[in-house]
């Protein structure tokens, strides 16, 4: 009597697989609390869906350690007493962490959920990992103007630097009246948020992946 060994091949659909890369990136953490959602390790990841993006996003915003390091700059705010008109004391503070937080909102949902979304970007940055020194620093620092379509192709990072001029407009809603310079503080916050990126990245090509534990390889 013969026996024959039926063989099943199951086929993930791309949304499946995409959900189960932004699964492996919510669990990193660099140093094992910091969030480290943003980045991808796996070159030719697949786009994420509308949904998927607004779902990083909100996983980024209400992490514990998003709470602890707005109050942190709040503080700093506050001992610098940057931001004057808020005044001191407990009101002042609770001020500047509203208006810290909110930045970091509006930040992250319109530069990398909402622009990205209907832009059809990744907002993400793809770990290079190879090539000589100079070609990963000058990668890195690109990646603050330039990113990854949908279709995979490169091209400008309009998602981010309209996500950070609209980021920068919006501010001039809540920040004290003499704080607000009209155009200047949205153009100045659009480019402190380019100069945030490309650090950032720099980060995430050179060291987070060293003191990130539990990294999926």
């Amino acid at each position: 009597m013969r026996s024959f060994a039926e063989k099943v091949q199951v086929v993930a659909s791309p949304t499946e697989v995409a959900e189960d890369q932004i699964k492996a990136e919510e669990k990193q953490h660099v140093l094992g609390f910091i969030p480290n959602f943003y980045v991808s390790y796996v070159p030719n990841a697949l786009p994420l869906a509308p949904r998927q993006k607004f779902e990083l996003g909100w996983k980024t915003i209400v992490n514990p350690f998003t709470f602890a390091l707005t109050g942190a700059i709040a503080g700093g705010e506050q001992a610098r007493n940057d931001f004057s008109g808020y005044g001191q004391g407990a009101q002042g503070y609770g001020k500047r962490y509203g208006a810290a937080f909110a930045d970091n909102v509006t930040g992250v949902f319109i530069g990398n959920a909402i622009l990205p979304a209907l832009l059809k970007q990744d907002p993400r940055y793809f770990y290079k990992g190879t090539g000589s020194l100079r070609s990963r620093i000058l990668y890195a620092i690109a990646g603050s103007v330039i990113c990854k379509g949908d279709d995979g192709r490169w091209q400008p990072s309009y998602s981010s630097i309209l996500g950070s001029l609209a980021s920068g407009g919006i501010s001039n809603l809540y920040y004290p009246a003499k704080d607000r310079n009209g155009a200047a503080l949205t153009f100045e916050t659009a480019a402190i948020g380019i100069g945030e990126t490309a650090a950032f990245n720099l980060f995430q090509e050179f060291v987070s992946r060293k003191v990130t534990p539990k990294l999926r390889n």
